[in-house]
């Protein structure tokens, strides 16, 4: 493990850059950054095009190591380069931004108001590839629609079961349980989530650290005995379909946790846009969400 790049994550200000659309995301991606779906023919093409958006992102001056303290890449964008760099070296070695990549692969259909990550098969060569691109660490999406606890128990213990493939390979996982913010039991689900994942934190090793990744609550520091947790090294917010105002707000209100937004970091920004355009709409994006970040 590089201990720059654990001492910064754990200690300085600012937040992690979810920069991680996939497949089944880029579409709707590129929407909003003024790309329709008829700009491209195939997948080859559509990912050509959010490599571009996201290269556009990250060279940006704004986009840099004084406010942001990570960013998670798509398994695709930690194989392509930005400036001659491949995306995990430019990210680390140029912009002094930890690096993390996404390794789940989309979600099971819906079983106890919950939806599982899909199977995983050749995990343990993404992860093998990934320690050899300079990856820190990596996340995975579940999705926790009722507070049932049946649903919200599947979800943590299949989460930690890949968590401790993860952490054995030699990477700190970011462990992702979001709670759909229209769910009609939220904040029940809430409840349920906190207790399953401090019942598994205290099960790992001492010097077993994960990373937490959250939907905002509905209770203001309901997790804060989630970020005191010694095994855990950040807790992260996801923004969940929250506008970019509504998150930093909510954000804002949660002390010790910081920020890991993708549509609402890239809120505003399009194609179409001048250089100038662009870099003040980022910028301004950048300083919100990392002023609503330190608390």
């Amino acid at each position: 493990m590089n201990e720059l790049q654990f001492t910064k994550i754990k200690d300085a200000d600012g937040f992690i850059a979810a920069l991680d659309q996939s497949g089944g995301s880029t579409p709707k991606a590129l929407k909003l950054y003024g790309i329709q779906d008829d700009s491209y023919s195939d997948d080859e093409e559509m990912f050509d095009l959010v490599h571009a958006m996201r290269t556009r992102i990250v060279t940006n001056a704004s986009f840099n190591g004084d406010r942001i303290l990570g960013a998670i890449l798509f398994e695709q964008t930690m194989d392509r380069q930005i400036e001659g760099h491949l995306s995990a070296d430019y990210l680390w070695n140029v912009k002094n931004i930890v690096p993390f990549l996404k390794v789940d692969k989309g979600l099971q259909r819906e079983v106890d108001g919950a939806q599982l990550m899909n199977p995983l098969p050749g995990l343990d060569a993404v992860l093998a590839r990934a320690l050899d691109n300079g990856i820190f660490g990596t996340k995975m999406r579940s999705l926790i629609l009722l507070g049932n606890a049946a649903g919200v128990q599947t979800i943590v213990d299949q989460q930690f079961e890949i968590s401790r493939q993860i952490l054995a390979a030699g990477l700190v996982p970011i462990i992702e349980p979001e709670i759909d913010i229209h769910s009609p039991s939220k904040h029940e689900a809430e409840r349920m989530l906190k207790a399953s994942l401090l019942e598994q934190l205290d099960s790992l090793g001492a010097d077993q650290y994960v990373m937490l990744k959250l939907t905002l609550p509905e209770v203001d520091d309901f997790y804060a005995n989630l970020v005191a947790h010694p095994n855990v090294l950040r807790v992260l917010a996801l923004s969940g379909g929250y506008s970019r105002a509504e998150a930093n707000a909510r954000l804002s209100r949660q002390h010790g946790v910081v920020a890991s937004f993708s549509r609402a970091l890239t809120e505003g920004l399009t194609i179409q846009q001048s250089d100038d355009e662009f870099t003040a709409t980022l910028e301004e994006s950048i300083k919100s969400i990392f002023g609503a970040s330190a608390t």
